[in-house]
C-alpha cells in the first residue's frame, strides 16, 4: 500500500511539475510578443514592392487584406470577372522580416458572392493559414503565424474548387526577408504570371466567364503578368535608367502553367531560384512553377526597351505573357552598337 501511494505521489508530482513548466513557458512567451513593436503592413499594388525593412529586431506585423470581386478588363474590349486579394492581380505583396510574428486580418466584403480564404507558403502550420480563414462574405478572420523561414512565397485561396479561384486571380506573394536583410539595389519590382480560362479566345470581346473544363485541360486562353494583357506595356511599362541594379520578385500563381521566365535584351546576374537564399550566376532563362518563385537580379547596360517573356513563346505574343522595361539613358556602343543595314554587293 505504501509502495502503491508513494508511487501516487511521485506521478502527481512529476505532472505538476510538467503543468508549471509548459504554463512558465507560455507564459515567457506570451511576454515576450506582448514586448514586439507593433507595425501595420505597407501593402502596394503590382509592380510596386513594399518598401526595404530597416529595422534590425523583429515586431509583431498587423496585415490587414481584403478579398474584393469585382469586373474589370483582362484584355482590352474583354471583360472577365476577377477574384482578387486587396484589388489587384496578382494581391498585394507582403513584406516582413525573418523572426516577425505576424498577425493576418483577412476581410471577405459583403459584395462578394463567395466564401474565400487564404493559404501562405511561408506559414509552418496546416493549410497555411486556410483553415482558420475561410469566411462568408461580410465577415473577417485573423490568424497569427511566426515568419520562420527567409523567402520569397506565393499565397493564395484555398477555398475549393481551387484551382477556379486561383485562375480568378486569387494569389500573390509575401516576403520574408532575411535577418540580414537584402543588399541594396535601384528598383524593385513585383510580377505575377497567371492563367486565365474562358470559353472565347485571347480577345474574344465582351463579357467572358470562367471555363471549367478548360482549365481542367490545361487549356487557357490568357496566359497573363500582373491580371492583364497590358499590365506591363505602354503607359504601364517597367522603367530603369542605364547602369540601374533591377531586382524583380517574380512569382507564378498558375494554377496549372509552368513559366519560363526570360527578358529579352538582358542576362540575368543572379537567380534566387525558387525564392530561397542560393543564387545562380549569369542566367538567361529560368523556370518557375505554379505556386513558386525566383528573385532576378541584373543591371541595365544601355537604353532601350527590354521584353519582359514567358518563353514558351506562344503565350507571350498569342496569349498576352508580355511586359516591357522602358530604359533611359547614354548610349555605350561598346557594348551595344547602332545597326548598319546596306544592299548586297551584287559583284
Amino acid at each position: 500500500m505504501k509502495l502503491k501511494s508513494c508511487y501516487l505521489n511521485t506521478k502527481w508530482a512529476f505532472k505538476s511539475l510538467l503543468v508549471f513548466s509548459a504554463l512558465t513557458a507560455s507564459s515567457a512567451w506570451a511576454e515576450t510578443e506582448a514586448a514586439l513593436p507593433i507595425e501595420t503592413a505597407v501593402l502596394l499594388a503590382p509592380p510596386n514592392v513594399p518598401p526595404a525593412i530597416t529595422r534590425k529586431t523583429p515586431a509583431k506585423v498587423i496585415v490587414n487584406l481584403t478579398v474584393e470581386e469585382m469586373v474589370r478588363e483582362i484584355t482590352p474590349g474583354t471583360k472577365y470577372m476577377f477574384w482578387t486579394f486587396g484589388g489587384t492581380v496578382p494581391g498585394k505583396m507582403i513584406r516582413v522580416r525573418e523572426g516577425d510574428t505576424v498577425e493576418l486580418n483577412l476581410m471577405n466584403l459583403a459584395s462578394s458572392k463567395l466564401p474565400h480564404n487564404i493559404d501562405l507558403h511561408a506559414v509552418s502550420g496546416p493549410g497555411g493559414g486556410a483553415s482558420q480563414t475561410l469566411i462568408a462574405p461580410g465577415n473577417q478572420a485573423k490568424f497569427t503565424f511566426k515568419a520562420l523561414n527567409p523567402g520569397l512565397y506565393v499565397y493564395h485561396c484555398a477555398t475549393a474548387p481551387v484551382a477556379m479561384h486561383i485562375a480568378n486571380g486569387m494569389y500573390g506573394m509575401i516576403l520574408v526577408e532575411p535577418k540580414e536583410g537584402l543588399t541594396p539595389v535601384d528598383k524593385e519590382y513585383y510580377v505575377m504570371q497567371g492563367d486565365f480560362y474562358t470559353p472565347g479566345v485571347f480577345g474574344a470581346g465582351g463579357m467572358q466567364p470562367f471555363d471549367m473544363q478548360k482549365s481542367i485541360d490545361e487549356k487557357a486562353s490568357y496566359v497573363l503578368f500582373n491580371g492583364a494583357s497590358n499590365s506591363l506595356t505602354g503607359k504601364n511599362a517597367l522603367t530603369a535608367k542605364v547602369n540601374d541594379k533591377i531586382r524583380i520578385f517574380f512569382g507564378d500563381g498558375g494554377p496549372n502553367l509552368l513559366s519560363s521566365f526570360h527578358i529579352i535584351g538582358a542576362v540575368f546576374d543572379k537567380v534566387y531560384f525558387e525564392g530561397g537564399l542560393k543564387f545562380q550566376e549569369q542566367v538567361q532563362t529560368t523556370a518557375v512553377p505554379p505556386g513558386g518563385s525566383a528573385i532576378v537580379e541584373f543591371t541595365t547596360k544601355v537604353p532601350g526597351n527590354l521584353t519582359l517573356v514567358d518563353h514558351a513563346l506562344s503565350r507571350a505574343f498569342h496569349k498576352g505573357a508580355i511586359g516591357i522595361m522602358s530604359v533611359t539613358g547614354d548610349e555605350r556602343p561598346e557594348i551595344y552598337s547602332k545597326g548598319i543595314h546596306s544592299k548586297l554587293s551584287t559583284k
